[in-house]
């Protein structure tokens, strides 16, 4: 479908005549599991009480430091207690929020954003331009933050007036209020440093942090949002088990979960006590990644042989139940309208997979899995296992703790499990993960013609035009990069009964996180 997106216009000062996202649920394929049908009266909102999620996405090395974020549960806790500057939409779309509008100049260098008044933090403090300027300076020059790289561009960040701020790009890029909607990049007060003490503009303040446990927070009473942050306090437990968070949920000890278990699902949503909600297609990208310049796999004949080697409908109908999509070895969603039709995912082919390990010398393959990456790892790890005897290809499947997986894993081991999230835009999923430069390219490919081709979509106006360079961007990636994405995943979430307003997002599963703002008890 075509998005009509002149409305932007008077907001931007750019009419972005393009689609980023699938803008309508029917186009997203989401669907509502048992939470369709039309609002009853006794659906209206309405506070009090206090929602307990149980939760995969985490462990005990989590910090309130929104520069660390790296899974579902920091996420969540963090849109509690902080905002972001732009919030993604139900639709897709890039809306505001502490930023609350915007406008740019043709060529998408020069970019004028208005600070929203009357905002408080939880110590009081006033929220203006002072707070941006500093909070997006957390991510830029010397700084581990995830989000350096999607602000990489800025080359000056200045206070224009109490309540505005400028950015200059050193290149345009008509995205930037979407690359400003990162989950990392919330806002503190100017100067803030005490994150063991966070002060946020959030619905709610942090009671107590207990890492790899749960997490407290209190309902601040005077949320600047309206008709949003119901609940008296949340309470979230870290659940990494997907059985037990079934349990949980069954049983009452939780309100809702992420993360349900594809091959239980049908079962709960026979359950009276438990609502399902499904969001198709644009949910979690489960990959196993190799590092380019691992001896193992700097041959691009041993990458490819590895995703020749892997079975992927296989992993699709043992493990995800028809839960998931194939996937063609990028983050880019067949959902998105920027998808590249004409680069298909490479087909289980065992003897094809055979004669390229050959030729690269037949390198030792060893994966490290954990539940910790996401739910199913260990089991599709075993099935690939499986897939490439049949290659000839010896592939040792090392099984680690889900417990500092994302530290002590991820990025570090020559080939292991991942799952991407979605990105509101395809420049924000290519640039964090493939970019030569990016903190978060876990396959440590680089490659300049990308580069090249990602940097100048960034700019590039005319749909078609568009369509063509990330469609190229994504053939150099799955036929080059050490990724072997093999399926997208369902986001499947579950919720009792009792729960009202829950609904899919095109980002993020649990209300693209903001479930303890968008929710409430019937």
């Amino acid at each position: 479908m075509t998005e009509d997106r002149s409305h932007l216009s008077a907001r931007t000062g750019l009419v972005l005549d393009r689609r980023d996202l699938m803008t309508s649920a029917a186009a997203l394929g989401l669907a509502f599991g048992a939470l369709g049908g039309p609002a009853l009266a006794e659906d209206a909102p309405k506070k009090g009480g206090t929602l307990r999620l149980g939760m995969e996405g985490g462990s005990a090395s989590d910090s309130l430091d929104p520069r660390t974020y790296a899974d579902s549960v920091p996420i969540d806790y963090g849109y509690q207690i902080f905002n972001g500057m732009v919030e993604i939409g139900d639709n897709g779309e890039a809306v505001g929020e502490l930023l609350e509008s915007w406008e740019t100049k043709p060529g998408a260098t020069e970019w004028v954003f208005n600070v929203r008044k009357g905002i408080t933090f939880h110590s009081g403090k006033t929220l203006d331009a002072d707070d941006i300027v500093y909070s997006l300076n957390l991510h830029r020059g010397d700084t581990k933050s995830a989000a350096k790289d999607l602000l990489s561009a800025i080359s000056d960040v200045k206070k224009l007036g109490p309540n505005q701020i400028g950015i200059t790009l050193s290149t345009g890029n008509a995205d930037l209020p979407y690359n400003l909607s990162d989950y990392h990049v919330l806002v503190v007060p100017n100067g803030f440093t005490n994150w063991a003490k966070p002060d946020g503009t959030g619905a709610y303040a942090l009671e107590s942090f207990e890492p790899g446990v749960r997490v407290l927070t209190k309902n601040t009473g005077h949320y600047w949002k309206p008709n949003r942050a119901w609940y008296d306090s949340v309470e979230l437990r870290y659940i990494p088990d997907a059985a037990a968070r079934s349990q949980a949920l069954i049983s009452g000890q939780v309100d809702a979960v992420n993360r349900l278990d594809p091959k239980t699902v049908g079962f709960l949503m026979k359950s009276p006590k438990v609502s399902v909600v499904q969001t198709k297609g644009t949910g979690n990208r489960f990959a196993f990644v190799a590092l380019c310049d691992d001896p193992s796999y700097t041959s691009n004949d041993a990458r490819m042989a590895l995703k020749y080697g892997i079975d992927r409908q296989k992993i699709i109908d043992t493990v995800y139940k028809g839960f998931a999509q194939v996937g063609n070895d990028t983050t880019i969603s067949p959902a998105s309208p920027y998808f590249a039709q004409n680069t298909p995912p490479h087909t289980y082919d065992p003897d094809r997979a055979a004669s390229l390990y050959k030729k690269a010398g037949s390198p030792k393959f060893r994966l490290q899995v954990s539940e910790g990456a996401f739910s199913g790892a260990t089991d599709a790890g075993v099935l690939y296992q499986e897939a490439l005897k049949k290659a000839g290809i010896d592939l040792e499947v090392v099984r680690v703790s889900g417990d500092g997986y994302w530290s002590n894993v991820w990025l570090k081991a020559p080939f292991c499990a991942v799952y991407w999230g979605g990105r509101p835009t395809v420049d924000l999923q290519l640039s964090q993960t493939f970019i030569s430069t990016a903190n978060w390219n876990d396959t440590h490919w680089r490659d300049p013609a990308f580069d090249k081709i990602v940097t100048e979509a960034r700019v590039e106006l005319d749909d078609a035009k568009r369509k063509q360079m990330y469609a190229e961007a994504q053939h150099l990636i799955a036929d080059n990069a050490g990724m072997v994405c093999f399926a997208v995943g369902d986001y499947l979430d579950g919720y009792a009964k009792k729960i009202r307003g829950a609904k899919p997002h095109p980002r993020y599963d649990l209300c693209d996180q903001r479930v303890a703002e968008k929710t409430w008890f019937a």
